[in-house]
């Protein structure tokens, strides 16, 4: 068996002393360590800014950034680097030390405000869309202050925007900010009609992080997995997940160290990990966070994924990220729930205590609805990709409709406002349940339970968008989301304004928006199995975006609503999106020319060989039998080889004939200049026929002598010992 072959021990796992409250931002300049190491003015300054958003000086920053030298170097710090987030999906850094000539021809440490405010990343090299042309190489990042700056081994890291020479923005960071300023802005005027006090509303996040391990040695034994994150190609095991054993199940003795190893370098920068455990998929797993303001929940999502990758090598294994890294099993999400909070508490929380705070919650859950009906396909595509498309519509991901789940109490309360001239609101809080147990306690029960198949379901005090992918940066999904929430709640108060001018009370005001709110956006609930075909239909009828064709769903961000949208709150401009759509039609082409590249080279230099070998063995058993036995018996005997001999001939023609087609298609494909149309022509042409090559290698794997496949097998893999 090849794995047996690879498997490690596992590695020394760091013990502090100190429990993980006390070391947890250990490598953070947080509010404590600034109090520490900034002058009493600078410190109230910083404060301001983080809380407040004001603009940092360059007098101040220049005190800041003497502290940080300071405490990082305490930390034995040498370098720094802006840490950004171009449009690659992943992190980028380039580090610079701490040093300058002292005019006396020796060197001496220096890191003033310039460097910690500011640098000038070659922006030429980044995704641009056609934003610049190659040669136009200048480009910006700025620190980021309301995101803590961190230390990584000897380098302080700072989490910065990144823009063009010109001002568009080259990263998820930029307009993250912009859509989480315009929802603080929109929510916060309408919060003040129930809690005239507030004065800011903040964006919650917490992520849900899945992920897949497998032993180093068979990850480095398979191409496909090292080049492209998944398996092109893989006979499924005899047993994978069918017992429903793995879920929740006790942790491998090697996982649960890296797990604790993980958590205890996560902690130490911040990342507040609260749950672990096992996954649906055999060697699948699950990392999530306490909730965070979701410019800090991105950040630290994305260094988590980092972590995630180096802490793995150390325990002999490796992180798969990618949505789908084995067919056949569940693939990997990142359920991003979402919430909105002021310093009075959660707006989307329902206490059911008066009438003004369920009107409250009634108004933000209806708005945040709105925002999501209006831009439904908008919201799609901020988390479709590639890779999120082998795993979007399976069992154990929602479908590519996006949809809300509300529960029947939620339901009963919009529909009784809805179709009566009542305006008192009731929201039942949780319920108790007894078992016939006396010892077991009693239950406190939910108003609403769940639904697994529902891209965008409220689960009690917050949404829970769960489609995005798992390899995928959540600002995609917390930009769209956020603006478009933030749209819906201007438009709510112009139009409650408007009636209140009329001489409607604030009250009758919002009750009679909020109905008509109800109407219009009760297309987008559905409490039904999302999975099922006739939702499918239905969901065309009610006018919800069905379209499963990746580079065509991108499409969305380019419609008129979007773009009006995206201008209206100074998220992004036309030019901007423009630009981001080229991207991620590119990005979608060179992913499935990557794998189709990789495909054609394992079944015509891996598989091929592989197979014929073991014909030709076949071949020689049959010749021997013939020369020894008489001819009744021959044919009795050798009648499977020659069979399979037969089927062998057969696929491998087959593979063959289809390797050439796929490389013809690429060759037709690769001379589209748009590219828009060349995304769709992969999609289309060429990533249909790697399905269809797929499924002869995989019949063909299970009837070729297990020492002639040298690729790593799914029963190896999945199975971690």
């Amino acid at each position: 068996m090849v794995g047996a072959a690879f498997r490690k021990q596992p590695a020394d796992v760091p013990t502090p002393k100190e429990r993980p409250s006390e070391f947890f931002g250990k490598y953070v300049f947080n509010k404590q360590k600034m109090k520490k190491y900034l002058p009493r003015e600078a410190y109230k300054k910083m404060l301001d800014v983080i809380d407040n958003g004001t603009p940092l000086d360059r007098a101040t920053a220049d005190i800041v950034a003497d502290g940080m030298k300071k405490w990082a170097m305490s930390l034995g710090v040498t370098h720094c680097t802006h840490w950004f987030q171009p449009l690659t999906d992943t992190t980028a850094e380039k580090h610079d030390a701490f040093l300058e000539y002292d005019g006396k021809g020796g060197m001496i440490e220096d890191f003033a405000g310039k460097s910690l405010v500011q640098q000038e990343p070659d922006a030429s090299s980044f995704p641009s869309g056609g934003i610049r042309s190659t040669f136009e190489a200048r480009g910006y990042s700025a620190w980021d202050p309301t995101s803590p700056v961190f230390v990584i081994g000897d380098t302080l890291m700072i989490p910065t925007v990144f823009i063009s020479y010109t001002g568009e923005a080259l990263d998820y960071k930029t307009p993250l900010l912009k859509a989480l300023r315009a929802v603080n802005e929109a929510a916060t005027d309408v919060a003040q009609y129930f809690y005239p006090n507030v004065k800011k509303v903040i964006s919650n996040l917490g992520w849900e992080q899945e992920y897949f391990l497998i032993d180093e040695g068979l990850y480095s034994a398979r191409p496909d997995l090292l080049l492209t994150g998944r398996t092109l190609m893989g006979h499924s095991s005899a047993k994978d997940q069918q017992m429903d054993d793995h879920y929740f199940g006790s942790i491998p003795e090697r996982v649960a160290a890296f797990m604790k190893h993980l958590e205890i370098e996560a902690l130490e920068l911040g990342i507040p990990c609260k749950t672990r455990h096992n996954e649906v998929a055999p060697n699948q797993f699950e990392l999530a966070p306490i909730f965070e303001e979701t410019n800090l929940a991105v950040d630290h999502n994305m260094l988590l994924m980092s972590l995630m990758k180096r802490v793995a090598r150390k325990h002999g294994f490796r992180c798969l990220l990618h949505e789908k890294p084995f067919d056949g099993v569940n693939g990997s999400g990142k359920h991003n729930n979402w919430s909105l909070s002021t310093d009075t508490g959660i707006l989307l929380h329902a206490p059911g205590k008066d009438n003004l705070s369920n009107l409250r919650f009634v108004t933000f859950v209806v708005e945040t609805l709105m925002g999501v009906y209006r831009h439904n396909g908008l919201l799609k595509a901020s988390i479709m990709s590639a890779t999120n498309a082998h795993r979007l519509g399976g069992n154990e991901a929602p479908p590519a409709i996006v949809s809300s789940f509300l529960g029947r109490q939620l339901t009963q309360v919009l529909d009784h406002l809805e179709n009566t001239t009542d305006d008192t609101i009731a929201i039942r809080g949780k319920s108790g349940l007894r078992l016939d147990i006396p010892s077991v306690p009693e239950l406190l029960i939910d108003n609403t339970d769940r639904n697994r198949t529902s891209p965008f379901a409220f689960t009690g005090n917050r949404f829970e968008f769960r489609a995005p992918g798992s390899e995928a940066n959540c600002a995609s999904a917390m930009i769209a989301l956020n603006a478009a929430v933030a749209e819906a709640l201007v438009d709510f108060k112009k139009r409650v304004d408007a009636l209140i001018a009329q001489g409607k009370n604030k009250h009758s005001a919002i009750i009679s928006v909020l109905r008509d709110d109800i109407k219009t956006c009760k297309p987008i609930r559905f409490d039904g199995n999302g999975y099922s075909e006739e939702w499918v239909e239905e969901a065309a009828r009610r006018g919800l975006d069905v379209e499963t064709s990746c580079p065509l769903i991108f499409d969305r961000y380019l419609d008129e609503a979007s773009i009006k949208m995206f201008e209206s709150l100074h998220v992004m401009s036309r030019k901007e999106l423009e630009a981001r759509n080229e991207i991620k039609w590119e990005t979608y082409t060179k992913k499935i020319q990557i794998e189709a590249r990789i495909f054609g080279d394992l079944s015509i230099n891996h598989i091929i060989p592989q197979v014929v070998g073991y014909q030709t063995k076949l071949a020689e058993n049959v010749a021997a039998l013939k020369a020894i036995l008489p001819e009744e018996q021959f044919k009795t005997v050798a009648a499977s080889n020659l069979a399979l001999i037969s089927e062998i001939a057969e696929r491998v023609k087959t593979i063959e004939e289809g390797c050439q087609a796929l490389t013809d298609a690429r060759k037709v494909a690769n001379k589209i200049t748009s590219a828009r149309e060349m995304a769709i022509a992969y999609h289309d042409t060429v990533e249909p026929l790697m399905e269809q090559i797929r499924y002869h290698i995989d019949k063909l794997e299970a009837k070729v002598d297990d020492e002639v496949w040298t690729l790593p097998k799914y029963r190896e893999m999945l199975f971690i010992r």
